[in-house]
């Protein structure tokens, strides 16, 4: 059993509020047709989407502070699902620039994007929910696991520190090459469609290549980005919540940074750092408690000081292009 401190309306108020997110996301904005996002769109509906998102939150605080009469439990656990959502942002936006990588290598058209970006959603929300609510249970059962998560985020914020300002090379990719073998794909998009004719044969199209990448990509990410999470709170509602909302909001935060990415070139270098903190916080957690505070307080100062210091200095070329 699943030891959480949300009353259970609240999990059905958290459905509820996320069917009606996708119904908007999903089918209102898909009367819009296949369209190119603007920046000005991308602005808007972020904003949107972290309004949403702190409304949230503020239910969650009168929720746990009507349940348990305290005030300062209920400032906890808001600050926790506050903390959770930042580092589930942060750690989106190294996902977001491989989803880019991965549409500039394929050529796909922007206004196709919205529709791989969409499904790409709604997958991840699947995925997440089944990873997280394992990994809760496992948790409250194996405190020990912790500490795996914590040595395997330390590893792997050391390994994205190393590899950062590398160019990637998505050509050599294992997961593209075993895909070009089990499936056969037409040279050219056509529309929206995943799968065409071609000579008299039914074969995919690069778009269903794209959405296979996208979602393995997420996968990959999403083992990252869940123990992290875990680190800041064990409560599977809070690590579960923070985690869907701050994917509701990926497809308009991706048409936003796709504008300005060249911009925060350090950036990953930030993220690795924040893997890094929180591996190590794991670790140490019976031996060094630190506050949910200043978890956060590490976290924002990390980001602007990567940001600040990617609009101050010029990127450096890939060694390829250098050359």
């Amino acid at each position: 059993m699943l030891q959480t401190i949300a009353p259970a309306w609240l999990w059905a108020f958290f459905v509820v509020t996320v069917l009606v997110a996708l119904f908007i996301d999903f089918v209102v904005l898909k009367k819009q047709g296949a369209h190119e996002v603007s920046v000005k769109e991308a602005v808007r509906w972020s904003i949107v989407w972290v309004a949403v998102s702190l409304a949230f939150n503020a239910m969650f605080w009168w929720a746990v502070k009507d349940q348990s009469g305290d005030v300062a439990l209920a400032n906890t656990k808001a600050l926790e699902f506050l903390t959770g959502y930042l580092i589930e942002k942060s750690l989106a936006v190294d996902n977001i620039f491989v989803f880019l990588m991965i549409f500039t290598y394929f050529a796909v058209p922007p206004a196709y994007q919205k529709r791989v970006l969409m499904i790409g959603i709604i997958g991840a929300i699947v995925l997440r929910t089944l990873m997280i609510l394992a990994g809760g249970w496992l948790l409250q059962q194996f405190h020990w696991i912790l500490y795996v998560f914590g040595a395997f985020l330390l590893i792997t914020g050391i390994k994205m520190w190393w590899a950062a300002g590398q160019e990637p090379d998505l050509e050599s990719n294992p997961a593209l090459k075993l895909l070009r073998r089990v499936l056969p794909v037409s040279r050219e998009f056509d529309g929206e469609k995943f799968f065409t004719v071609e000579n008299g044969r039914r074969i995919a199209t690069p778009l269903l290549m794209v959405i296979c990448l996208v979602g393995l990509t997420d996968v990959i990410f999403a083992v990252d980005s869940i123990p992290a999470i875990f680190a800041i709170t064990t409560d599977p509602f809070i690590v579960l919540t923070s985690n869907v909302f701050a994917i509701l909001g990926l497809r308009a935060m991706y048409f936003l940074l796709a504008a300005v990415a060249s911009k925060f070139h350090l950036l990953s270098y930030g993220l690795a750092l924040i893997l890094a903190f929180i591996g190590t916080k794991m670790m140490l957690i019976d031996v060094i408690k630190i506050p949910v505070l200043a978890s956060l307080g590490v976290v924002v100062a990390i980001l602007v000081a990567t940001m600040f210091l990617s609009v101050r200095t010029a990127p450096k070329l890939p060694q390829n292009a250098a050359h």
